[in-house]
């Protein structure tokens, strides 16, 4: 069975103590090894998961702790107490650990043996209050865990550790994140700015600029062969307008987007980058705002912000990681205008050109056209509807001595009617838990324009995420209510300056 995250592991470890005998503990060590394997073998966890021997004491839980830190396969620990573990003896490695950490709160059999269950069974199977031992000192030490209750042959708690896996894999991303600025962001805009020392101390980002021209050379630099192998390739992935086809009049701009998107991805792939920036109002001697280049990019699993936005650019290549090998996809998102018909209120989304395929399973249209702003030649670019289903946008604001996310979980709807005048890819969706509620919950909490639209990985990974990177999470769902949302706003600032110090 393959999966998403091949060449990662997540380490199994188990919790027990020297007390209960040889025999009580190789029944710990084959059991916990059934656990594991079951967690391997299921379709819903995206890594492989790796046991490793019983812990019983503090050295070993120590070195396991450090050993899972220094591997950088590693992309998080499940600690299960199949026993009682005195927990005294878990402090120093709990507070070394630097992975994602899941708390799995089971236990061997589904069933109690109710006509045969003595007191060795007892001792066997403690995890009842072995895992709360674990707890307690898990809590005091003030980790940010996720905790997981039931039997492993259970669909949802494997899905449940799936989520986790795929927000580990998600932090584990933005820790080594390489992003490139090609010039700063647009004039006078407020939510675009952004403390770059802080995000790379709370979220591992590197966050550094390079001059627009610097791309230019890049693009100057591309042969005429990689131009014609990406045409040819563009021409059988979409559909293509006959005016950008091989011996239409506008072909060059086709060729154009090519090379710049094969400069983009060279220019990346040499620095490492995973994600980037453009600016319409900071081009230099580019030809046309990159489009195509930019939505295939992103395809291809590039974070991107528009207009310098950085931060969001994070999120995109966050979102993509975490929804690796799912169905839908990711992409930049910005709200752009309403439908206000009472009681069918719906939202479109768009963006001058940028907006990944990934959200469709149709065929791209790629068209020309004029835009407005920036001053260079008409842009290409793909037009499409997102498809339809549930999602969540995800906005990163820094809020000066914090940054905060702000995610809305939304449902994907086709449109109302044709869009015969609108050359842009697009989403329409239906906030909850409506608009009304969802518009002044995002506005009160300060949300970002722009945002991540993630139909591939919902609101649990997204938490998992914000408790990873210690990061406020401000969430607009079916249950929000104006009042409690513009409490919890309240309470958060209370909480985050204290947390943090004054």
């Amino acid at each position: 069975m393959s999966k998403a995250y091949p060449d990662q592991e997540i380490w199994f470890f188990t919790g027990s103590q020297d007390l209960y005998g040889e025999e009580t503990l190789r029944q710990v060590a084959e059991q916990s090894q059934e656990v594991a394997a079951a967690l391997d073998a299921s379709g819903d966890v995206p890594a492989k998961v790796v046991w490793k021997p019983v812990l019983k004491d503090s050295e070993a839980i120590r070195r396991a702790m450090l050993d899972a830190n220094a591997d950088d396969k590693v992309l998080g620990v499940v600690t299960w107490m199949h026993t009682f573990s005195p927990a005294k003896m878990w402090i120093t490695g709990l507070d070394l650990l630097r992975k994602p950490l899941l708390h799995l709160h089971t236990q061997a059999n589904v069933e109690l043996p109710w006509d045969t269950i003595d007191f060795d069974f007892m001792n066997l199977n403690q995890a009842a209050h072995g895992d709360r031992e674990y707890a307690y000192i898990a809590t005091r030490l003030g980790l940010a865990r996720t905790t997981v209750s039931g039997h492993v042959s259970n669909p949802a708690v494997t899905a449940r550790i799936g989520t986790w896996v795929r927000a580990a894999a998600g932090w584990q991303a933005a820790q080594d994140l390489v992003l490139v600025r090609f010039g700063d962001n647009m004039r006078n805009v407020a939510v675009t700015e952004g403390d770059k020392t802080e995000a790379e101390i709370r979220l591992g980002v590197s966050v550094n600029t390079w001059a627009v021209n610097d791309l230019v050379a890049a693009v100057e630099a591309v042969d005429d062969a990689t131009v014609d192998a990406l045409v040819a390739e563009y021409e059988e992935l979409y559909d293509v307008v006959p005016e950008l086809r091989a011996g239409g009049e506008r072909h060059e701009s086709l060729r154009y987007a090519a090379r710049q998107e094969a400069a983009l991805e060279a220019f990346l792939t040499e620095r490492g980058a995973k994600a980037f920036t453009t600016n319409f109002e900071d081009l230099g001697e580019l030809r046309q705002l990159p489009g195509l280049a930019v939505q295939r990019l992103m395809g291809k699993g590039y974070g991107f912000g528009a207009e310098g936005d950085w931060k969001t650019a994070v999120l995109v290549r966050v979102a993509k990681v975490m929804g690796a090998g799912l169905p839908g996809g990711a992409s930049l998102m910005e709200d752009y205008t309403y439908d206000l018909t009472p009681g069918a209120e719906k939202i479109l989304g768009a963006h001058m050109l940028e907006i990944c395929p990934s959200l469709t399973t149709s065929k791209p249209r790629v068209e020309i056209h004029p835009l407005g702003i920036g001053g260079k030649e008409d842009p290409v670019r793909m037009v499409f509807d997102t498809d339809p289903g549930v999602g969540v946008v995800v906005s990163l604001a820094d809020m000066r001595e914090r940054f905060r996310l702000t995610a809305n979980v939304v449902d994907v709807v086709p449109p109302t009617a044709d869009l015969p005048h609108l050359p842009v890819a697009r989403a329409v969706w239906e906030p909850r838990p409506d608009f009304t509620t969802s518009s002044e919950c995002w506005l009160t909490a300060g949300g970002a324009h722009h945002t991540v639209l993630s139909t591939a990985v919902g609101i649990e990974a997204w938490e998992i995420f914000a408790e990873l990177a210690r990061t406020e999470l401000l969430v607009i769902d079916e249950a929000t209510t104006r009042r409690g949302f513009a409490d919890q706003v309240r309470w958060n600032q209370v909480y985050y300056r204290v947390a943090q110090g004054f």
